[in-house]
């Protein structure tokens, strides 16, 4: 075994070309089965590790992808969807051979966070969650063709790659479900609505009332953040509205967990006195008591899907320009009081 082995020698040995090898190294499609695995032998038999370094001077690449979640760290390490997003763009990443380097920037540092990082071309692309639709940093980048994808469409910029759920639709069919069950007096906690897919949940929530001709009140209508806090705080306030509501849509699971916690606080049941969905279905969701019915989205897939999708952008194997949705399930558990689908 030598450590020091070149692409040429992996050649002779395999018996064949330096440039069948290279291709076997970044997994090009055109090599026949039977010689992809003859020089994959011979490069586990002989220890070879690929100069990465100097295929990226080569090619000026650095073979890195960049993800930027423009959010606190105390927020993202607190909700299980960033966690899940995130595994799904590593390990889709890390299978392609790219590394990806996590930033958590406020506001206020993005512009110089654009300036040393992304502007100097340190990443290949960049991979960009939960962004905020007046984000200043996104025209920079649109204006400098750094190639992206956004997790969370947006309505206003083009051209911009993203990747999304069914977020009004999937919202839609949660206060459908609450309707369903005979509920008229149907709350919702938002998300925070400068965000894409908190409006899109805010508006299916709106639509699924007037379909079933039920009037959208303001006193039912609370504004939250995502976190588990503001939709316990926002539950305290509907709870004050006279009559109460019935029933509660929240815009993610971690505010349906804060206003589950609060009805209990308050002495009332869930879902004799009040039923709640949820959306997301992060694994906690099915331990809550009850256990939260919730709108499914495949969070873990839809960051694997985004970080695969912009590889092959970058690689030449895709036409730039993807815009994707994926579509979300009914999980309906013990809190909405119907009958469980799981």
């Amino acid at each position: 075994m030598s450590s020091q082995m070149t692409i040429q020698q992996i050649a002779e040995l395999a018996e064949v070309s330096r440039s069948t090898v290279s291709r076997v190294l970044n997994d090009h499609p055109s090599v026949r089965p039977e010689v992809r695995d003859r020089v994959l032998q011979v490069i586990g038999e002989q220890g070879y590790a690929p100069q990465a370094a100097a295929r990226s001077l080569a090619s000026k690449r650095t073979n890195t992808l960049g993800l930027l979640i423009p959010r606190s760290a105390a927020i993202i390490f607190s909700d299980p969807f960033f966690g899940q997003i995130i595994q799904g763009m590593t390990e889709a990443s890390s299978k392609r051979g790219y590394f990806l380097m996590l930033s958590m920037v406020s506001g206020a540092m993005e512009r110089d966070f654009y300036t040393r990082v992304l502007r100097s071309r340190s990443v290949d692309g960049l991979l960009m969650v939960s962004s905020d639709i007046d984000d200043p940093i996104l025209p920079l980048l649109i204006k400098d063709n750094l190639p992206m994808m956004l997790i969370g469409d947006h309505p206003y910029l083009n051209p911009v790659n993203w990747i999304d759920s069914e977020n009004r639709e999937g919202a839609r069919i949660a206060t459908n479900h609450l309707v369903g069950l005979g509920h008229r007096r149907i709350a919702t906690i938002t998300g925070f609505l400068q965000m894409s897919a908190a409006i899109d949940r805010f508006n299916g929530y709106k639509q699924a009332l007037l379909e079933a001709n039920i009037p959208v009140t303001p006193e039912l209508i609370e504004y939250g953040d995502y976190t588990q806090e503001s939709g316990y705080q926002a539950m305290r306030r509907l709870l004050m509205a006279t009559p109460r509501p019935s029933a509660v849509f929240a815009a993610n699971d971690m505010m349906a967990m804060g206003a589950l916690r609060a009805i209990h606080e308050a002495g009332l049941s869930v879902p004799n006195d009040i039923a709640i969905v949820g959306f997301d279905d992060i694994p906690m969701a099915a331990f809550a008591n009850p256990p939260l019915t919730t709108m499914r989205q495949p969070i873990a897939e839809m960051g694997a899907l985004a970080a695969n999708t912009l590889i092959d952008q970058l690689e030449g194997l895709a036409d730039p320009g993807a815009n994707i949705r994926l579509p979300t399930k009914l999980v309906v558990r013990g809190s909405s009081g119907a009958t469980p689908t799981e």
